[in-house]
């Protein structure tokens, strides 16, 4: 006998509801499906293994059956299987206190509602005109019960002839669905998105092989997932071409990761997961969304942004946890204790085997250094934790290319590169090639010079001097070579003001416009250059963290403003001081000069300069 009812809300509006704020993610209803009948499918393996159920478990398998001109989707495991009361209770009696109070408070807001309120199964609706249930219980004496609903609140609920145990959910789609669900192609990309590591096999249709020229089926199940994936098993049982063969069908396009971390933690919350380190080709064009998030081997999503700290993110893999929790259609991810604690263990998991690394294979992590700095200064910038053990294994590179640890380099140029205030200084260029003449000065004077050519440096060496006790940094172009590491006062020209102010006027002069200049008289010695071109290092350094948004936008809009040191002991600047009025093109070869040095000098001034230094000749 037939039985007929209302679903139990206490409105009429669910369907249109749903319909409505799931529409922007409306394929996950396949998912949610797909996973009901893994679920089942589990739920019944566990009874066979626990001895409460007996009988022939059958072949496990979960299928998925589409036919295009019916427009019906079928979904067919062979799992538990539900009693009349079981439907009655899971189907008809929806998990909602007020569903007019739901629609209240949610009416702004254009996110999923499934799952959270336990509505996965009604998520089909999105898609169906119709939906029908044939089930039949592994319970002894259990009879066969068909369910339908047209997506009113109306059902009706018979008796069925299911002879099988298991449960099959067909949808009946309706016109728009089927056009975007409707076909072969869609189906499979969505099982391939959501179902490909589900822990049960799911079929859809036959495979397909060439013959006579042209695709045909055959008899073998088209088995579209990895029931056994990597993260699931011991490392122990793993080879690095287990792990590369993996990274390979994630990642088809990619080059090989560099190293990765197998994640293995059943307390106090479950994680499990590989993330590899790739290799970043362009460092300011990094994909952020590489790591899927899974539940149970079931897809969530590649946005994992509030479980692991923004610098991790760099990485890519898999994370697979049943403790996160999730809210709406298990899509967007809650905030609570567990996940910081997962975050905390993720972070300290990557910081061990960068340690372990750097400690026991040395030459190979410094081999990997130059691709993974940009990795490792975002998270000693970003997470106070990361910080303080990356200052145990970060490497310092200098511009002969020769790594060190930070204890190490310290100790190398300690004795050297201290300064009259017993402070450490760093020297650093950002590039080799446009700063050799100033590297070269340097080295002159036995310091060293690291090369800190990545862009985030500009933050770096805050923070190490943060870091770092009693040490400074300065780029190596920010002031002449005996002048960088200041081991003594120096003393400045004797300069009445008016003089001083006759040196301003003459030299601003020979500079190009735009910028702002601070002329200064200095004495550097006789074979010195006689003009510098410097930029601070303070100003300059704020106005690198001001372009890579560091939020010092007081800095990034000031105009540029350059030290210009006038060697008053170099012998040219004395003839030009002592004959102003007839050594202006003099004046302006050697300011040209100095402009040259730092790449200033471009398009007409330079060639008005090669043609005055042809002229010399």
């Amino acid at each position: 006998m037939a039985t007929k009812g209302q679903i139990g809300v206490t409105t009429e509006n669910i369907f249109p509801v749903i319909k409505q704020f799931l529409y922007s993610d409306h394929e996950i209803f396949l998912r949610e499906l797909v996973a009901n009948a893994v679920d089942a499918t589990q739920k019944m393996k566990a009874l066979a293994s626990c001895g409460d159920f007996k009988g022939e478990l059958g072949e496990l398998k979960v299928g998925i059956e589409l036919d295009e001109k019916k427009k019906t989707l079928k979904i067919v495991d062979s799992g538990i299987g539900m009693t009349e009361e079981e439907v009655d209770k899971y189907i008809n009696q929806i998990a909602f206190s007020s569903a007019g109070e739901f629609l209240e408070k949610y009416k702004d807001q254009m996110s999923n509602i499934i799952g959270h309120f336990g509505l996965g199964f009604y998520s089909a609706f999105m898609v169906a005109k119709k939906v029908t249930i044939e089930t039949l219980s592994w319970k002894d004496g259990a009879k066969a019960v068909k369910w339908s609903c047209d997506g009113s609140p109306e059902f009706e609920m018979t008796s069925s002839k299911k002879a099988d145990r298991g449960t099959v959910i067909t949808l009946f789609l309706d016109d728009e669905s089927a056009e975007e669900f409707g076909t072969k192609g869609r189906i499979s990309q969505l099982l391939g998105k959501y179902c490909k590591f589900m822990p049960v096999p799911v079929v859809f249709g036959k495979k397909t092989e060439w013959k006579d020229g042209k695709s045909v089926e055959t008899d073998e199940d088209n088995v579209i997932n990895n029931t056994d994936p990597i993260w699931t098993k011991a490392p122990s049982e793993l080879k690095d071409e287990d792990y590369l063969n993996f990274y390979k069908a994630l990642y088809p396009m990619e080059e090989e990761p560099m190293f990765w971390i197998h994640l293995n933690v059943d307390y106090p919350f479950n994680l499990t997961g590989v993330l590899y380190f790739p290799k970043i080709k362009e460092r300011m064009a990094i994909d952020k969304n590489k790591i899927q998030l899974f539940c149970n081997q079931m897809f969530v999503t590649e946005h994992v942004d509030n479980i692991v700290p923004d610098f991790l993110t760099l990485l890519h893999g898999v994370i697979d946890s049943p403790d996160i929790p999730l809210n709406v259609s298990r899509s967007y991810l809650q905030s609570d204790a567990n996940v910081k604690k997962i975050s905390t263990y993720i972070t300290k998991k990557v910081a061990d085997r960068l340690e372990e690394i750097s400690r026991d294979q040395r030459e190979q992590f410094e081999q990997k250094w130059d691709n993974i700095k940009l990795f490792i200064e975002y998270g000693m910038l970003s997470d106070e934790k990361f910080c303080e053990r990356a200052l145990q294994f970060a490497l310092l590179k200098n511009t002969d290319g020769k790594y060190f640890s930070l204890e190490d380099y310290r100790k190398a140029i300690e004795p050297n590169q201290t300064d009259k205030d017993k402070k450490v200084i760093y020297l650093y260029a950002t590039n080799v090639d446009e700063q050799y003449g100033f590297i070269e000065a340097a080295k002159n004077q036995g310091y060293d010079v690291l090369l800190m050519d990545c862009e985030l440096d500009s933050h770096f060496v805050n923070l190490l001097e943060q870091k770092l006790k009693d040490s400074g940094f300065a780029r190596v172009d920010s002031d002449s070579a005996d002048n960088l590491i200041k081991k003594e006062d120096k003393v400045k020209p004797e300069m009445s003001e008016d003089d001083k102010k006759a040196l301003d006027e003459l030299f601003k002069t020979a500079l190009p416009e735009g910028n702002e200049y601070q002329i200064q008289a200095e004495n550097l010695g006789e074979k010195s250059a006689p003009v510098l071109i410097t930029q601070s290092e303070f100003m300059r350094r704020w106005r690198e963290m001001s372009a890579m948004g560091g939020g010092m936008n007081f800095y990034g809009q000031m105009p540029v403003s350059y030290d210009v040191k006038v060697n008053m002991e170099n012998p040219v600047i004395a003839r030009i001081w002592a004959d102003r009025e007839n050594t202006k093109d003099l004046l302006r070869q050697v300011v040209d000069l100095a402009l040259l040095s730092n790449g200033m000098l471009k398009g007409k001034a330079l060639a008005d300069f090669i043609a005055r230094s042809e002229s010399y000749l």
